[in-house]
């Protein structure tokens, strides 16, 4: 048996590419795909709801664009035999062993929003993604409002790569050239922010390409949604429609705060440890620091929406 990556899927037929020959093939799953039981620890085991204990179960199992696959050559036709566990899935888009995720956000229209970007902070912490975050369009803002952005992105700088680019201009562009090799890239972030310019000022030679891309992944009205991979930097490019819905795929509030980097890095120092869901406890050092304004205003006021959104959930066992 031979080892591949998915690279595309439309209507049970798979596309896989071999990880040493870098041949394409075209083939289908096995019908064990259909029911198979999973282990506790299996990367395949997701709890959706609340309930944090995970049991051996029965799942219905898919392979999907991105997984690691085995294959065989059968009957004629080339067939998946077994895929791979995998180090995360996401669901909008169906991809599977994302590495990065390219998050855009434009300097204005639509305008930066901070608390957009928690929120996508949060939801690819969740899924263990590492964002790289770009601001485009910087063209259209004054050098003072520019100055005065970087300066409220300062913060994140400490934990996140943030590049500013013009891509029509190919400004910051070749920032951006060596963040692709050997990795799988999906983008996301802010609708209207210019991802496929993006896109096309990284490789101009996709530029026929991302529009094809975009047709056929449902851009416009009644088209078939798919996801595919596609050589990109020396690694792999999702162009897909990005999360379709940013939202929250947990309902307990309280792990929210696992999720925001910059309090997880003083959690341990508050008097209850890492049990403080830095609200109301006495003794909570995160209170301190954004008090010092080592925590930005408008971090902890995107975790106190976020933690109230979570709360008005109807909760699922």
């Amino acid at each position: 048996m031979d080892k591949a990556r998915i690279v595309k899927l439309i209507g049970g037929l798979y596309r896989f590419k071999n990880l040493k020959t870098g041949e394409v093939f075209e083939g289908y799953a096995k019908g064990k795909f259909r029911k198979m039981r999973v282990e506790k620890d299996s990367s395949f085991n997701k709890n959706v709801t609340m309930k944090t204990k995970k049991d051996v179960k029965d799942i219905i199992l898919s392979p999907k664009v991105g997984d690691i696959i085995y294959y065989s050559f059968e009957s004629d036709q080339y067939m998946i035999t077994d895929v791979l566990e995998r180090k995360n899935e996401l669901q909008r888009p169906d991809v599977a062993n994302v590495d990065q995720v390219l998050l855009v956000f434009s300097a204005v229209r639509p305008d930066f929003s901070f608390n957009l970007l928690d929120k996508f902070l949060v939801i690819l912490g969740y899924h263990e993604l590492r964002p790289v975050i770009v601001v485009s369009k910087i063209d259209l803002m004054t050098p003072d409002s520019l100055d005065s952005l970087k300066i409220d992105l300062k913060f994140y700088e400490k934990f996140y790569n943030i590049h500013y680019v013009n891509s029509k201009a190919r400004i910051g562009i070749d920032t951006l050239e060596g963040i692709f090799s050997d990795k799988v890239t999906i983008l996301a972030g802010q609708t209207g922010a210019g991802k496929s310019t993006l896109l096309n000022a990284l490789r101009p030679e996709l530029e026929l390409k991302t529009q094809e891309i975009s047709f056929a992944l449902g851009r416009g009205k009644h088209t078939t949604r798919h996801s595919e991979l596609y050589d990109f930097g020396g690694g792999y490019i999702c162009d897909t429609p990005g999360f379709s819905k940013v939202d929250f795929e947990f309902h307990d509030h309280t792990i929210l705060k696992d999720y925001f980097i910059d309090f997880k890095a003083y959690s341990d120092q508050c008097r209850f440890g890492h049990s403080c869901l830095h609200l109301s406890e006495p003794g909570c050092m995160v209170k301190e620091k954004l008090e010092s304004k080592e925590i930005l205003q408008s971090r902890y006021e995107s975790y106190l929406n976020f933690i109230e959104i979570l709360k008005m959930r109807k909760e699922k066992y």
